[in-house]
């Protein structure tokens, strides 16, 4: 009889302290494995090809996890993990991350000439008219933070990340709902002119209010499938 007693009391102990180790079931708890590849609290890590998400609108990152689980966007791991997920799930997904105000990390140094940053600030700031392409302030806001609710910033990315992104743009890896603005925008613009934007945008650092602006003061200068118009 002992011995029965006190095997139960085993079972119940070992059960209490099973129950007690396990995790709690939330959102932030289910995000760990995004954590992986893009930091703590999604705010990036040092290596280039995985963006900060923290912050990001929450519009914008709803719309790129569908993309990747629509075959918009292409990365295995990425088209793995939302393959099953419903708009619902990614929605609260979105949502997390986007209420995220974590520190941004110090710019590393340019590597790029003064020219070159000469140039990508200029297209940054003021387009380039005879290409018929806005500046990028005009879309992702004065501070380049983005805006609500679907439009993100572009500064605090780091340069790889960037090229890439303007790389798949180009040949068509990476799509946007249509009108697919980004695509036209890099088409107009020479790979050189890319490097310099990518170069100028990732040695600037990020201002001390890094939320999206509420709206952007102007109209958008193109048509946008996944933004309003």
């Amino acid at each position: 009889m002992r011995r029965r007693l006190l095997l139960a009391a085993v079972v119940a102990l070992t059960g209490a302290c099973a129950r007690a180790a396990e995790p709690p079931d939330t959102i932030g708890q289910r995000m760990q494995p995004c954590m992986a590849c893009h930091g703590p609290e999604g705010r990036a890590t040092a290596q280039g090809y995985f963006p900060r998400i923290a912050g990001k609108p929450a519009g914008y990152l709803f719309n790129q996890l569908v993309a990747f689980r629509d075959g918009r966007r292409s990365n295995a791991t990425m088209a793995y993990f939302v393959d099953l997920m419903s708009d619902d799930y990614l929605h609260e997904i979105a949502r997390y991350f986007a209420q995220l105000d974590v520190p941004h990390a110090p710019p590393r140094p340019a590597t790029a000439t003064p020219a070159q940053l000469a140039r990508g600030e200029a297209l940054v700031r003021h387009g380039d008219r005879a290409l018929d392409v806005p500046a990028c302030e005009q879309c992702h806001g004065a501070a380049l933070t983005g805006a609500l609710p679907a439009i993100p910033g572009v500064i605090g990315l780091q340069r790889e990340y960037l090229q890439l992104q303007f790389g798949s743009w180009r040949v068509g890896v990476r799509r946007a709902l249509p009108p697919d603005c980004m695509s036209q925008i890099v088409m107009r613009l020479s790979p050189q002119d890319l490097n310099d934007i990518a170069a100028w945008l990732s040695s600037q650092p990020v201002p001390r209010d890094s939320a999206p602006a509420a709206q952007l003061t102007r109209p958008l200068p193109l048509q946008c499938g996944s933004d309003p118009p």
